[in-house]
């Protein structure tokens, strides 16, 4: 089945479902098989989310997310209260490591979301 026969929302609309790990055409059910893996069409209303490949965006605004969230941060940090090097050594890569393990997936079904509204696959250059 392709995507065209299915309701298609706004970009802000599946933007905001994919952040909460939904399918974009319904907005019921759950379109992740696993911690990054994409079911192969949605539970609720059998839309091809599958087909979708989001491929590096995903990982590229985790990046670019958390290291404008770390990076100033670590650096306040050293300026205003000097802690130890082990401190810094074990603390900021840990928290780096957390962030984007948390935000990858959010961030993929955003991407995911953001594709579906605009009716891509992400193989429009084959």
């Amino acid at each position: 089945m392709t995507q065209e026969n299915f309701p298609r929302f706004g970009k802000v609309r599946a933007i905001l479902s994919g952040f909460k790990r939904k399918c974009p055409s319904c907005e019921k059910a759950n379109i992740f098989a696993g911690y990054l893996k994409l079911k192969k069409e949605c539970p609720h209303c059998t839309a091809p989310i599958g087909e979708i490949r989001a491929d590096d965006f995903p990982p590229y605004l985790t990046i670019f997310i958390v290291g404008h969230m770390v990076v100033p941060a670590l650096v306040l940090v050293e300026i205003n209260y000097h802690p130890p090097t082990a401190f810094q050594m074990i603390f900021w890569p840990g928290l780096a490591i957390i962030l984007s393990l948390g935000l990858l997936p959010i961030l993929k079904g955003a991407v995911v979301g953001f594709m579906w509204s605009i009716g891509m696959k992400g193989d429009e250059q084959h």
